[in-house]
């Protein structure tokens, strides 16, 4: 990955940018890495950006993944005290 300076100074880190031709010859090292660090890479073809891998979120399990989202308010099921015509 690439550190570049800002405005202020700061060393920030920026996204790696690595030709086509060389990411085709190094992929398998080249997903390693983004795996590794949590980077993105750009890949480049004739000096312009085609594409980015970026590195996957982290699985969450998805029992309790719903937890607090429903608030009941009520009986939805029962009687609502009105007739209908049906109920003739």
């Amino acid at each position: 990955m690439t550190m570049v300076n800002d405005h202020e100074g700061e060393a920030k880190m920026h996204d790696a940018t690595v030709p086509a031709g060389e990411f085709k010859a190094r992929c398998l090292q080249l997903l390693d890495e983004v795996a590794a660090t949590g980077q993105a890479l750009t890949i480049t073809k004739r000096g312009r950006p085609v594409a980015r891998v970026v590195p996957m979120p982290p699985e969450r399990s998805l029992f309790g993944a719903l937890a607090g989202s429903v608030e009941v308010r009520g009986d939805i099921v029962g009687p609502v005290g009105e007739r209908w015509e049906a109920d003739a």
